[in-house]
């Protein structure tokens, strides 16, 4: 059994559209309409990640 990481990853469907809005655990967020891309750009932290507030 493994023991959790306490990263949170969510995904949430814009009702209305085909597009994903996904947020990661560092509180980057992402849309896009294939869920595929959606899960490679979650699980590539840090790649293509800038948490919301960091202007860095």
């Amino acid at each position: 059994m493994t023991s959790p990481t306490g990263e949170v990853y969510r995904i949430d469907w814009l009702p209305g559209t085909d597009v994903l809005q996904g947020t990661c655990h560092c509180g980057a967020e992402h849309t896009a309409q294939d869920p595929v891309e959606m899960w490679e750009w979650m699980l590539g932290h840090p790649e293509g990640h800038q948490p919301r507030g960091d202007d860095s």
